[in-house]
């Protein structure tokens, strides 16, 4: 099993950034995909989450509408765009995942940087 976290980078409060991440060697529809942050010195926090079938879960204190997860079972990825950033968003930003029918998140991704300049 491999996720692998992309999309992310250097950008400049208010701008957007779209994160992908890639599944191989599961069976993605059984699978809910969430994304984390952890930025520096502090814990890793969840952001968003998304199941099949259903809808996505949002951290509330933060995304605040800004960021939308979505995923494609076909291609096996899931997204997360995030608009309006802010500095305090800068972290490093993980793909992870876990069997629909379990509690834990035992699947991730490297992870993928993203800094956002004030």
């Amino acid at each position: 099993v491999q996720l692998q976290a992309s999309g992310g980078g250097l950008v400049q409060a208010g701008d957007s950034l779209r994160l992908s991440c890639a599944a191989t060697g599961l069976t993605f529809s059984n699978y809910q995909m969430a994304w984390f942050r952890q930025a520096p010195g502090k814990e890793r926090e969840f952001v968003a989450s998304i199941s099949h079938p259903g809808g996505p879960t949002y951290n509330t204190d933060f995304t605040e509408g800004r960021f939308t997860i979505s995923r494609d079972n076909a291609k096996k990825m899931v997204h997360l765009q995030m608009n309006s950033l802010k500095p305090e968003d800068t972290a490093v930003y993980y793909c992870a995942g876990r069997l629909r029918w379990s509690s834990k998140y035992n699947q991730w991704g490297q992870g993928t940087l993203v800094t956002v300049s004030s």
